[in-house]
């Protein structure tokens, strides 16, 4: 038989072992089980990067940060996931305190914000600020003025009976932005007073979604007046669709977040997620926000806050308390109390 024909025997074991060591490679660059808590578009972004950067081959799951913390919760027995990227800390904070990551330090942590760092000390070294967002709302500026409302500048503002079925937010047990609207209240008013508002706000909210970020889409598209979020949300639809949107740091004084990373405990891929957390802190990976549309300030200290991000000097935050609200006990507490008292009410 010709050699030019069907192979021979020595010609396919040389083809077999071409394609095993071809294998062999791709699989000692590794993998990696990422759990995203951001935006799709950036959650790809970074995935795209990483990978290019290090062969390490990802599987992403993008879910909501309490999504996320139920799902690390639930899989705590047998892990599928290695490291948990992005979203609110408090959720972060809570899976640290029940031993569901990992403690690790970083080479660079000494070219982080201080507030960065902090968030891993109060964890014990298994949560670290990626990213700070302001907490706040937008209006859509072109149904305010077809309605003739009064431009909200407040939280008190929110009450107003005129946007009764205006004002959109997520739920906070699904949902770390909306935890942190909670939290934010109780500390900026007092546990009662902050209750209080809450049943009142509720007459005027026309749903609870499940993500932090649906109400930033549905206040630009216009099915909702009134969005709260962070701000950094709004501003993503003010640049990528010129959503006739205004955004509102409130006048009372606000929260914020401190976007974490956690590594999962029980990780399969350990070295791959450790490369994953040493890159996520550098300067070069937290860059990619902004191309993503995504204006959070990001944790390194050479890493420039996208020209569109907040200003945080301009607004007025509360002295935040991430280590009482990101306790498992307190956020248990505070949910039931929501679930109790305010999201099983009437409209």
């Amino acid at each position: 038989m010709s050699i030019t024909g069907v192979p021979g025997r020595r010609t396919l074991l040389l083809a077999i072992a071409i394609a095993a060591l071809g294998s062999g490679v791709a699989s000692a660059q590794g993998n990696l089980v990422l759990y995203c808590a951001v935006q799709e578009e950036w959650c790809r972004a970074m995935v795209n990067a990483f990978e290019r950067k290090t062969g390490v081959k990802i599987a992403m799951t993008r879910k909501s940060s309490g999504e996320i913390y139920a799902q690390v919760k639930a899989e705590a027995a047998n892990p599928r996931g290695d490291i948990w990227w992005g979203g609110t800390g408090d959720p972060h904070m809570q899976a640290a305190e029940e031993g569901l990551t990992l403690p690790y330090r970083s080479p660079d942590m000494a070219k982080l914000q201080d507030w960065a760092v902090r968030q891993w000390e109060q964890s014990k070294e298994r949560a670290i600020g990626v990213y700070a967002g302001a907490l706040g709302f937008g209006f859509n500026t072109k149904l305010l003025a077809s309605k003739n409302l009064p431009e909200p500048k407040c939280w008190a503002d929110l009450l107003n009976p005129k946007f009764k079925d205006e004002v959109q937010i997520a739920d906070p047990n699904s949902s770390g932005t909306s935890y942190t609207m909670l939290a934010t209240m109780v500390q900026l008013m007092g546990e009662d007073a902050a209750f209080d508002y809450l049943k009142k706000l509720h007459r005027n909210i026309n749903q609870y979604t499940k993500s932090g970020a649906a109400p930033a889409k549905a206040t630009g598209s216009g099915e909702t007046l009134i969005g709260i979020t962070f701000l950094h949300d709004m501003v993503t639809f003010i640049v990528g669709s010129k959503a006739p949107i205004k955004t509102v740091a409130p006048c009372e004084g606000t929260g914020y977040e401190i976007g974490s990373m956690s590594i999962i405990k029980g990780a399969r891929n350990l070295e791959s997620a450790k490369k994953w957390y040493d890159w996520a802190l550098s300067a070069e990976a937290q860059s990619i926000g902004g191309i993503a549309k995504a204006f959070q300030v990001p944790s390194h200290r050479e890493a420039k806050a996208p020209p569109e991000a907040p200003d945080f000097s301009t607004i007025k935050f509360i002295q935040y308390d991430f280590a009482k609200y990101g306790s498992s006990a307190e956020r248990r507490r505070l949910l039931a109390k929501w679930d109790k008292e305010v999201k099983s009410l009437p409209k």
